[in-house]
């Protein structure tokens, strides 16, 4: 109940599910196409698919197949629910630190739902996960900022993907 969903469809521009809260029952798959995301108007765009997963630790069995092969992990959490920021703790351990993900593909979310009062600034969080990247998502009060951040956050796991794609060239040419 953190607003995984609400967000996963406002950065993909999806209207699927929107209105009542209903839970994700395992993992919801969002496919959708971002023309000039490297900021030129020069080749094509990317494609991604946003992998909406339930919060709910029944599905933990599920998680090994959820991280295979993922470039990127944005943990969302409520900031007003001291619960939440025990469980992102234990969201970044399962599925940065175990997977071959560097923290820089990691971004935090502390998502303001409609109407809360919680404060943007004071937010403290323990290591490891004061070193992260950390946005304050509120759609009621700064839509436009929330995309920009989600779009940089993209940026910049494709420059991680090229650079890693041409260390790899690179290595089967030397």
């Amino acid at each position: 109940q953190s607003g995984k969903s609400v967000l996963a469809n406002f950065v993909s521009e999806s209207t699927e599910g929107i209105g009542s809260y209903s839970p994700t029952q395992g993992v919801r798959i969002l496919e959708y196409e971002k023309p000039n995301l490297n900021g030129n108007n020069k080749g094509a765009g990317c494609r991604f698919e946003l992998w909406d997963c339930s919060g709910d630790q029944k599905f933990e069995t599920c998680w090994p197949a959820l991280m295979k092969d993922s470039h990127g992990v944005i943990i969302i959490f409520n900031p007003e629910l001291p619960s939440h920021l025990k469980e992102i703790e234990m969201w970044y351990s399962c599925f940065v630190q175990q997977q071959p993900l560097l923290d820089s593909q990691c971004l935090l979310v502390a998502h303001h739902k409609p109407g809360s009062a919680g404060d943007m600034e004071n937010l403290s969080l323990a290591y490891p996960l004061n070193k992260l990247k950390l946005i304050h998502s509120n759609l009621e009060e700064d839509p436009e900022d929330v995309r920009m951040e989600f779009i940089k956050y993209f940026r910049s796991i494709i420059t991680i993907m090229n650079e890693s794609r041409e260390r790899e060239e690179m290595s089967i040419i030397s």
